[in-house]
């Protein structure tokens, strides 16, 4: 084995333990009275991620990708995929295997867990894991996908994690939320024309998932963005302007919902008998907190922007805010080439909660916008679609392929709870637009 193989080879192990053993810890975080709850009803029970996790890597590395034999048949097949239902179908999610008898006892999981873990390690650290022309294992794509599908999920368990009872969750020793900073002064800055790159070219980087490929080029008009994110004091206007009780700004589909769920404010805002306003943090409730970014969905930010006789940035937009150039080159990061550290903003798991908009200056573009990689992914009015050229990939041929659909949107950016791995240009989330569990902001752009 050359040296250089068993660099990359110690790397991918290190990256997966890592990976499991956050994700261990995100487990342990619960109180066990919530290992069979379902704290989203459009999302599976607790007790299906813990066997998701490894599942996955399981069948996608060592069962499909290297042939070898399946550890338990009826395990893999529970644990082999979430699911995305349409929120109209929220009761009937809510209904199926939720019943905790319906699910293995969690000493069975963790059981599959630890040996489909330990069979992962093995193929990571001697597997044939890279055969040139093989559709799973070119370039190792399939160990590659598995550790990106591990740090993705982490902050899929958070939003859940999120809407749980407060006794569910044991508090890490000494965490306190970043509150009480004036909300910054919102202003416009007109990013002119250019082109911009949509994508990463084939073999350009060490993995992609298959929506990032190919690249292409897409010229952008010049525009108007905002300085920063939407804040929870700027959305409140909003509110209090009765945006929730009028349909002009919303559209048809969007306030079906809204009215339909009897929406009157963002799912992370709640309110108390007195009227007073708090935000859901993951371990208590906090006043809110005026100078945080929103979170809200993507018919909320659609809504808010009408309202403001604005809109949402395009994906290509974004790409040209965030990672364009007055030289007319782009950057691997909107601060530039340095390594993404917590100086350049809130992402990777360093909070547990947003923290104040405009409060990592370092992170800001070359127009000098903010937070636009940090402390909550960014909704564009981009649908999801393929880019031309795209073909779905082998070790994970649904991922993208099933939510071209017209009816998921594209965001761009990262959370608070978005691993460094992602942090990418290319880089593309997406999620229906009327999902509101998710760590998402947002801010409008008009026409220049």
């Amino acid at each position: 084995m050359s040296t250089a193989v068993k660099a990359d080879r110690d790397s991918l192990v290190e990256r997966y333990r890592n990976n499991r053993a956050r994700s261990q810890a995100l487990f342990d975080m619960l109180a066990d009275e919530a290992y069979y709850s379902r704290p989203i009803a459009l999302r599976h029970p607790i007790v299906f991620y813990e066997g998701h996790l490894p599942g996955f890597s399981f069948n996608t590395l060592v069962k499909r990708g290297l042939g070898l034999p399946g550890i338990d048949a009826r395990l893999e097949t529970l644990f082999a995929r979430g699911i995305d239902p349409h929120e109209s179908h929220a009761s009937e999610a809510a209904r199926d295997v939720s019943i905790r008898d319906q699910w293995p006892a969690r000493t069975e999981v963790r059981d599959f867990a630890r040996e489909a873990d330990r069979q992962v390690i093995a193929a990571l650290e001697s597997g044939d894991i890279e055969r040139p022309g093989h559709p799973l294992l070119h370039d190792a794509e399939a160990a590659h996908c598995i550790l990106e599908h591990e740090v993705m999920h982490q902050e899929t368990l958070l939003y859940m994690w999120h809407r749980l009872p407060f006794a569910d969750k044991r508090r890490p020793e000494g965490y306190v939320p970043i509150t009480g900073r004036t909300p910054p002064v919102q202003s416009w800055i007109t990013v002119p024309a250019g082109s911009v790159t949509l994508g990463m070219a084939r073999g350009q980087g060490p993995f992609a998932w298959d929506n990032e490929l190919p690249s292409h080029q897409q010229h952008v008009p010049t525009f108007q963005v905002q300085h920063h994110n939407v804040t929870n004091i700027d959305f409140m206007a909003f509110v209090d302007a009765g945006g929730y009780r009028d349909e002009r700004w919303w559209r048809p589909e969007d306030w079906q919902w809204i009215r339909g769920e009897q929406m009157e404010h963002p799912a992370f805002w709640e309110r108390d008998q007195d009227r007073y306003w708090w935000w859901r943090g993951m371990f208590d409730r906090i006043a809110l907190p005026a100078a945080w970014p929103v979170y809200v969905s993507h018919a909320e930010a659609t809504a808010y922007a009408a309202w403001q006789d604005a809109r949402l940035m395009t994906e290509a937009e974004f790409q040209r805010a965030a990672y364009g150039d007055p030289t007319g080159n782009e950057r691997t990061y909107p601060w530039g080439e340095q390594t993404p550290s917590t100086a350049h903003g809130v992402f990777d798991f360093n909070s547990w909660d947003p923290q104040p908009a405009g409060s990592h200056p370092a992170g800001a573009s070359a127009w000098g916008i903010h937070d636009l990689v940090g402390n909550g992914w960014e909704w564009t009015s981009s649908v999801f679609a393929p880019f031309p050229g795209f073909s779905a990939m082998a070790s994970y041929p649904e991922y993208s392929a099933d939510f071209f659909d017209g009816e998921h949107y594209v965001m761009k950016g990262a959370s608070p709870a978005t691993a460094i791995a992602l942090i990418r240009p290319s880089f593309r989330n997406w999620f229906r637009p009327r999902y509101p569990y998710v760590y998402a902001s947002f801010r409008c752009a008009r026409e220049a």
